[in-house]
């Protein structure tokens, strides 16, 4: 198809034309239909990949359970864009903790322009935040985080429709499938194992709030990361999500598994090691 060409080309304003074209040849061919939603959220178009949702669980009921699937995260993008504004604090998977709310008012501070105000509280919740070792892809670490400063320590999730910041000190593991389709640029299947022992499927939003109104298609497309400085030392990311460690950073699509060590088995290894 011409409009995947474009896309590899990385032509969004191209494809979605020839899409659009190949949906008026061929309406009731719902291939088109979920290509022209997945492309819609890749930018940013989300009541448009709404629409397009709609219409493929008309045509082919068999669609309903992936439909309802991505409803749900495009609901929680208006959520999260209000997060990131400093309009509405996040839900906090698990018992509330205090260097969060700091996170959380600190995004309401540099919304309002008090960046140096917002990099204080930061520096108090990192420094309030435990730090968790593990790995990503067998590399070891001894803490990780979020490379996006406004984060941390957390990960932004998408779970049972709800939209989430999660504390790494509340996971083990978290598996991510390895992108094949157009929509993992925008939400990363994602498996998470709970400190706790239950686990869940879920997403993790693959780019950063706001890269879908990037003028660069690169970073639409998740194919790099850019650092927007905000001054005072403070950087917000635009385009694909990168974690990082005390050892290095990592571009989320590319990480297939991390695994965390959990506080219990965190102070067994400190015993053992005395």
């Amino acid at each position: 198809m011409p409009a995947e060409q474009s896309l590899r080309d990385g032509d969004l304003v191209q494809a979605l034309a020839e899409l659009q074209a190949d949906v008026r040849k061929d309406p009731s061919n719902p291939k088109h239909r979920i290509f022209l939603f997945q492309l819609y959220a890749l930018m940013g178009q989300w009541d448009r990949a709404n629409t397009q949702l709609g219409v493929v669980g008309e045509m082919d009921p068999t669609t309903l359970p992936m439909v309802q699937t991505y409803r749900e995260a495009l609901r929680c993008e208006a959520l999260r864009r209000s997060v990131f504004k400093g309009e509405r604090s996040p839900l906090v998977f698990g018992k509330p903790e205090a260097w969060i709310a700091l996170m959380s008012e600190a995004l309401k501070l540099s919304s309002a322009g008090k960046v140096a105000e917002s990099q204080r509280l930061r520096g108090e919740a990192l420094e309030q935040a435990e730090t968790t070792s593990g790995t990503v892809d067998d590399q070891a670490f001894a803490w990780l985080a979020d490379a996006d400063p406004r984060l941390g320590p957390t990960v932004e999730a998408i779970v049972n429709g709800r939209y989430y910041w999660i504390p790494l000190r509340r996971l083990r593991s978290i598996s991510i499938e390895k992108p094949t389709d157009l929509r993992d640029l925008v939400w990363a299947p994602v498996q998470f194992l709970f400190a706790n022992g239950g686990e869940t499927v879920g997403f993790i939003p693959s780019r950063y709030p706001g890269s879908e109104d990037a003028e660069d298609p690169q970073l639409k497309m998740a194919r790099k990361t850019e650092w927007i400085d905000r001054g005072e030392d403070f950087f917000e990311g635009s385009g694909l999500r990168m974690l990082a460690t005390d050892q290095g950073e990592y571009p989320l699509l590319e990480i297939r598994e991390i695994r965390l060590d959990s506080p219990e088995e965190a102070a067994e290894t400190a015993e053992n090691d005395g």
